[in-house]
């Protein structure tokens, strides 16, 4: 008799794993007897092209941008974050994202692997290494709060960058990942997010925003626009982060097959055409298009496709291109011009409105009857609309609360925003004693 229990209990929890993982490509992986080879040599290279993004794709994309008198301070920001994540995510973030919670499962993974307890070279994550299942997932960890650097450049104390982003992973990224890629409440409800339109895009987005609005404007905003010093520099970045972005979206299939090959698809013709709209709007409002604008518009799509890029087919691509490539544009507008909200490197307007676009147009864009590759069995596209609005505000909202305790907490202990004279010179010499340029 224990013996059927036991095969019952286990045929039960397979079931409930399977179904799992073909609605959430991030899930928590049960254990698989077999290591596929080609979907490790996959997964490891696509965990390259993600650290890639950061390190050096954002960095210098965001270098450009700014000041020359601050760009070394945002190169250091972004590669200090890099660090600090990734000590942060052995100790104890992978385990919140993607343990067992036991009793708090819905909410938060636990610690029972923190430090990677339990996990050696041989404990397999579906049919891949859980090894290089933490370093892929290490890598979003990663990127994310280097993606809130773009809101206060050349303003920020340094030490808050530190403590900010140590508590915003822990306390903000985390605990979302788990809600809809570790089996959490929000994977429950059904939430569809192929990689990252929430877990990465929104939570940083409302983040900057917040960040932004705590931090005050740079010195003469928003009378006077900074113009960047290095456009070539960004569209470096830029290009960086477009190739590294198919590892960010076609990664998250977790498996070298059909399912990565259209991500990476919908991610290049999302990202091309949104360039393209950015460029067309630029053109016709001022009679010329930039490089920064195309470049930006290219981001835009990028964040627009990567919640449904494993959903959605290529006239869905097409399409969530369009739609990020003008919404988020305006959005620029509307955050610095109508709200007056220095968010320097539109963190919010891109990232933050081009996610949160995504992971609505999911719902219509994923049915069969539009080119989408099915939504769940049962789902109908309007119950899965509510099922992402729901998502959407869950998020945002948790992101929002979460981050004006940590600034707040953090500021009391080491300040805010830099002294004007500071602020004034450069960053790049008042905080690390350096120059970017010797002329």
């Amino acid at each position: 008799m224990k013996s059927i229990y036991s095969a019952a209990r286990d045929f039960f929890v397979l079931t409930v794993l399977s179904i799992g993982l073909a609605i959430v490509p991030h899930s928590a992986l049960a254990q698989d007897a077999t290591l596929n080879t080609g979907n490790t040599a996959w997964i490891l290279t696509a965990t390259a092209l993600v650290l890639f993004m950061t390190l050096p794709g954002l960095a210098l994309f965001y270098g450009g941008l700014v000041r020359a008198q601050n760009v070394l301070s945002v190169l250091m920001q972004c590669f200090a974050i890099a660090c600090l994540a990734s000590v942060l995510w052995l100790i104890v973030g992978y385990s919140i994202a993607f343990g067992d919670g036991g009793g708090a499962q819905p909410w938060i993974g636990g610690f029972g692997k923190a430090f990677l307890t339990g996990v050696d070279a041989d404990a397999l994550a579906g049919d891949i290494p859980e090894t290089v299942f933490f370093m892929f997932q290490m890598t979003f960890a990663i990127i994310t709060p280097a993606l809130i650097v773009g809101a206060y450049v050349e303003r920020i104390r340094f030490a808050h960058v530190l403590l900010f982003s140590g508590a915003w992973l822990i306390l903000v990224y985390a605990p979302v990942a788990h809600w809809i890629w570790g089996g959490g409440f929000l994977a429950d409800l059904g939430v569809l997010d192929s990689a990252g339109g929430l877990v990465v895009h929104a939570t940083a987005g409302t983040s900057a925003l917040i960040i932004a609005v705590f931090l005050g404007g740079r010195r003469g905003f928003p009378r006077e626009l900074i113009p960047p010093h290095n456009p070539g520099l960004t569209m470096m970045g830029a290009a960086m982060l477009w190739v590294g972005w198919f590892g960010f979206n076609a990664g998250s299939a977790l498996a070298a097959d059909g399912s990565a090959g259209m991500a990476m698809l919908v991610t290049h013709i999302s990202a091309a055409t949104a360039s393209l709209v950015w460029v067309v709007i630029e053109w016709t409002k001022f009679g010329r298009p930039s490089l920064v604008g195309i470049v930006t518009g290219m981001v835009a799509g990028l964040a627009t496709i990567t919640p449904a890029s494993g959903f959605v087919g290529p006239a869905g691509g097409l399409v969530l291109g369009l739609a990020g490539g003008v919404v988020c544009y305006y959005a620029v507008g509307l955050i610095k011009t109508r709200l007056k909200i220095d968010d320097s490197l539109d963190v919010f307007a891109v990232h933050g409105v081009g996610g949160i676009l995504g992971i609505l147009l999911l719902a219509p864009f994923a049915a069969t009857g539009l080119g989408g590759l099915g939504l769940p069995v049962g789902t109908s596209v309007g119950g899965q609309l509510v099922d992402q609005l729901i998502g959407v505000m869950v998020t945002v909202a948790w992101s929002a609360i979460a981050t004006v305790v940590i600034v707040v907490a953090v500021r009391a202990l080491v300040g805010l925003r830099v002294d004007p004279e500071s602020e004034t010179e450069g960053l790049d010499l008042t905080a690390h004693g350096e120059r970017s340029y010797n002329l």
